[in-house]
């Protein structure tokens, strides 16, 4: 990491953690919502490759085409029409077709969605080897490039052995401006947590799938025609059904054409960010050496010993279909009728505790190391008072922060947007990490490694949600510096990075929507008795 810019990074993330105090530049800025970009990339003069609509019950595993299809369609594809009466402000633009949103997954910051992901194809199944873009508007595969690629992708992972047993590439890029145009600088901090959030959904939906985060970024932006500054791969995964590298092809691959189609962008007018571009290229690496196991150990966190028990987790199958179709942000839709059962927060601490093991190239081979822990304020639990909590994953108990207290005045006040009533949600869950030890173990790419981990747990916070029939909404507008107070982490090097709000949700709300992938209702969520879905 050049000397110059290894502060950018650390920085920036100050600047997210104080923007409640001290807005991020630059101030005043209003989105222009009549020239925002489109909400889905297309290359209008590639190829297109219808893929397989339909979708297993569950996967438990990728073995080809079909798997990858479903797991594309259901992670990131287009699952049905949201027009739900909810707390955000967005029903009248929603109301038109050109305003729609449709629901996926997989959670996104703002709902923008601004990730994309290609496959990279070798010669050893199903597609013609080369890379392919994946269309979630038409749920297609569009044709990049022709040829085997994955030499190169091989060589920008520095041939990590998960890449040199496979010639199945998934890459996952963020295009920066689809999050800019709105959260500005901001964006950054949001769609490396998307990142995470997507993963997440691959390792609850096939489970192991490795995910490469130390690469060179050129490298593997030039391979799939991307300028760095504007879209940026943020993940490699290697596929478990491709043949490894140097095994004979099925077929003779043909000779390598890029034919590099021009993307479309809907904005006529696309606005540079200066600290979004500066943190951005921080992160970038080229061939610096992946950290080894020795440095894993100084950015753990540690859990203080547990004194009050939990009830045993259930075990959700995560890995169901119908847990993404049912996945959604609660926005108002809260209800302190219903109080938040001691077995249901112990299930969502354990799920979203065993999350962070999910495998990345910059984990050690053996052993649990984590980057962030969990902390709960408890404000509608049966059988916990009122009041802040530290989780210890190992022991499955909680310990007080603090004395037992009313939280919900506190969370109100220090959330800055509309669309929730604290006083209604059961608990929120902070998810909290040391920027400055992940730094220093893997400079500034230690961001995008950290809200990985952290968008991670949320996304699977709201399949677990959606398995327990409750309501769940990731959110970022609190006041970091308050809830880090309140939570006794100031003057330490934690800082929380994002928060997950659950609780039971009220019935009878009205709703209009149509669904794409129709699955079966959870047994245990109330039906919508107002409206109609078609």
């Amino acid at each position: 990491m050049r000397d110059d810019i290894a502060h950018v990074a650390r920085e920036y993330a100050e600047a997210v953690y104080s923007r409640a105090r001290v807005p991020i530049e630059p101030p005043g800025f209003v989105p222009n919502w009549a020239d925002q970009p489109f909400r889905y990339k297309t290359y209008p003069e590639a190829a297109r490759i219808p893929l397989p609509v339909d979708v297993p019950d569950r996967l438990g595993g990728i073995d080809g085409l079909p798997d990858v299809s479903a797991l594309l369609r259901l992670s990131y594809g287009l699952l049905s029409r949201r027009l739900d009466v909810t707390g955000n402000n967005d029903e009248h633009a929603r109301s038109s077709y050109v305003g729609a949103v449709w629901g996926r997954g997989t959670a996104s910051g703002g709902g923008l969605y601004p990730l994309e992901i290609y496959w990279v194809a070798g010669p050893s199944r199903h597609l013609l080897p080369g890379v392919y873009h994946y269309a979630p508007a038409h749920h297609a595969l569009e044709r990049l490039a022709v040829g085997d690629l994955t030499d190169r992708v091989r060589c920008a992972t520095q041939h990590h052995p998960a890449a040199l047993s496979t010639d199945q590439f998934l890459a996952v890029s963020v295009r920066l401006w689809r999050n800019a145009f709105k959260y500005q600088n901001f964006a950054y901090q949001v769609v490396t947590q998307d990142v995470g959030a997507l993963l997440g959904s691959w390792q609850a939906l096939a489970g192991g799938l490795p995910a490469l985060l130390w690469f060179a970024d050129e490298a593997m932006n030039g391979l799939l025609g991307l300028r760095t500054r504007d879209e940026s791969v943020m993940a490699v995964v290697p596929l478990p059904f491709g043949a490894p590298a140097g095994s004979a092809p099925r077929h003779d691959a043909p000779l390598t054409q890029v034919v590099t189609p021009a993307a479309a962008e809907r904005s006529r007018t696309v606005v540079r960010f200066a600290m979004l571009d500066a943190v951005h290229e921080s992160t970038l690496i080229t061939d610096e050496p992946r950290p080894g196991p020795a440095a894993n150990q100084p950015a753990g966190v540690a859990e203080p010993t547990g004194t009050i028990s939990l009830p045993a987790p259930a075990s959700p199958d995560l890995g169901s279909a119908r847990w993404p179709r049912e996945r959604h942000s609660s926005f108002g839709r809260f209800t302190a009728r219903h109080s938040l059962s001691g077995e249901d927060l112990a299930t969502l601490l354990a799920a979203l505790a065993a999350t962070r093991d999910f495998p990345t190239d910059l984990k050690p081979a053996e052993g649990q190391h984590h980057l962030t822990r969990l902390l709960v304020f408890a404000n509608h639990v049966e059988e916990l008072p009122a009041g802040c909590y530290a989780y210890n994953s190992a022991e499955h108990r909680l310990s007080a922060v603090g004395a037992p207290r009313p939280v919900a005045a506190f969370l109100q006040q220090s959330y800055s947007l509309l669309n929730y009533d604290l006083g209604q949600v059961a608990a929120v869950v902070a998810i909290a990490g040391r920027p400055a030890s992940v730094f220093a173990r893997f400079g500034n790419r230690g961001l995008r490694v950290l809200n990985a981990e952290a968008g991670a747990v949320a996304q699977v916070g709201y399949l677990t949600a959606a398995a327990l029939g409750l309501g769940c909404g990731a959110v970022l507008g609190f006041d970091n510096r308050a809830m880090n107070e309140v939570l006794e982490l100031s003057g330490t090097d934690e800082r929380t990075l994002l928060f997950l709000l659950f609780g039971a949700e009220r019935a009878g709300l009205a709703a209009v929507g149509s669904v794409l992938v129709p699955g079966p209702v959870s047994p245990r969520s109330e039906p919508h008795t107002a409206g109609c879905t078609s």
